[in-house]
């Protein structure tokens, strides 16, 4: 099993704050898995990487509408 990540590390990754993570664990805004054990919140890395990977977008050559 891969070490596990703590919120702040995850946030660093994504660049926002822990707060961030925070809400969107309780709104379900976006499906980071993460590890809860009492209080504690943990994140593996393999889903870090899997969230990363599943918004990564590609240039269509198409002129963006604004």
């Amino acid at each position: 099993m891969d070490k596990l990540m703590t919120p702040l590390e995850v946030a660093e990754i994504l660049g926002v704050t822990k707060d961030t993570l925070s809400i969107w664990r309780c709104t379900g805004r976006y499906q980071l898995n993460y590890i809860k054990v009492g209080r504690l919140v943990m994140y593996q890395p393999g889903d870090v990487e899997s969230f990363l990977n599943q918004r990564k977008h590609q240039h269509t050559s198409m002129p963006c509408s604004s």
